[in-house]
């Protein structure tokens, strides 16, 4: 992903605390609740897990939260530059990209299982049910590795032509791949372990990339567009205006909704009309860096990592302003 705050330190317990209810616009979608983390650290990818935890990258582990109260629940140490986390069965799977590995923890209990090596800076990461194999999308050797989760074992490697920033599964036999420098979807065959094809988006800067299986459409999350793809041809459905600064997009098939975070403060919300009709319904003002989310499926919630940032000077990078991180909650609450 590309925003990488701060230094990654150790976090300290978390509090939760409500924030004033906004304007709701025409989704009726707007902010209710904040989950605060109370010390600095870097963050990047947010995931809900099949135990109704929220999991929160953050630097040197991952957080575990509560989804209803935004208690601290467990913490997964050791996992430098964590990006993403993945669920198979009863584990849990980490990248941790300045390591080269995934961690492997128990869900019940939190406990470290195993370390794997994988590519270099493995970054976003999936498990695919179809092939039964946890994926990571390794940004600095362009590459994808093939967990066996059962086995803990990397069982193949896909080369691919350019940086992997996120994946999705079809749950057919096909991963999609956001290549972010090439601006472009690379198909792989996870049967063959091969690439068959590439689309190019037409629009710059892919990251955040998820997929609604019944009509078998992409959403990629570029520079201020959202881009619809056809999953079986690669046609371009759909190019939407977003907000800048994207770096995940998230599907809630429930409600027919996709969600785009973008880091300038806004969560821009698209009805899903039909497989060929999209639109814009809301953009709910967020807090500035939250750049990345989660949907979850159970409650329609959308969760987004945050700080307040401060000042910076011109070409230099944000720093968090310290105890500010947090997670945002967007619903209709």
């Amino acid at each position: 992903m590309r925003l990488k705050l701060l230094s990654f330190l150790l976090v300290a317990p978390f509090s939760f605390a409500l924030q004033p209810v906004r304007a709701q616009g025409t989704s009726g979608f707007h902010v209710t609740k904040t989950f605060k983390i109370g010390s600095p650290g870097g963050w990047d990818y947010i995931a809900v897990g099949p135990d109704q935890k929220i999991y929160v990258s953050h630097g040197t582990q991952v957080n575990i939260l509560d989804a209803r109260s935004g208690d601290s629940v467990g913490v997964i140490p050791n996992t430098t530059g964590v990006h993403g986390i993945a669920f198979a069965g009863s584990k849990g799977f980490t990248s941790n990209g300045r390591l080269n590995t995934v961690t492997v923890f128990d869900l019940k209990t939190a406990a470290v299982l195993q370390q794997i090596p994988t590519g270099q800076n493995p970054d976003a990461i999936m498990y695919d049910p179809y092939s039964k194999l946890v994926i990571t999308c390794n940004g600095r050797s362009h590459d994808l590795s093939l967990i066996d989760p059962a086995t803990g074992q990397v069982t193949g490697t896909i080369a691919l032509d350019g940086k992997p920033e996120t994946a999705v599964s079809d749950e057919a036999g096909k991963i999609y791949v956001n290549i972010e420098d090439k601006n472009k979807i690379s198909v792989v065959d996870i049967t063959t372990k091969t690439v068959t094809t590439s689309w190019p988006l037409q629009a710059e800067g892919p990251t955040g990339l998820s997929i609604d299986i019944k009509t078998k459409r992409l959403f990629a999350g570029c520079d201020k567009k959202l881009v619809v793809m056809d999953a079986g041809s690669g046609a371009i459905v759909a190019s939407l205006p977003i907000g800048d600064g994207c770096d995940g997009t998230g599907f809630d098939a429930g409600l027919n909704l996709v969600f785009a975070s973008c880091g300038e403060g806004k969560l821009t919300v698209i009805k899903e009309e039909s497989a060929s009709s999209f639109k814009v319904i809301d953009n709910v003002p967020t807090k500035r860096s939250a750049r990345t989310c989660a949907v979850n499926p159970t409650t329609h919630e959308v969760y987004l990592p945050s700080a307040d940032l401060e000042p910076a000077a011109a070409g230099e990078r944000p720093k968090a302003v310290p105890g500010s991180f947090g997670i945002t909650v967007v619903g209709k609450g």
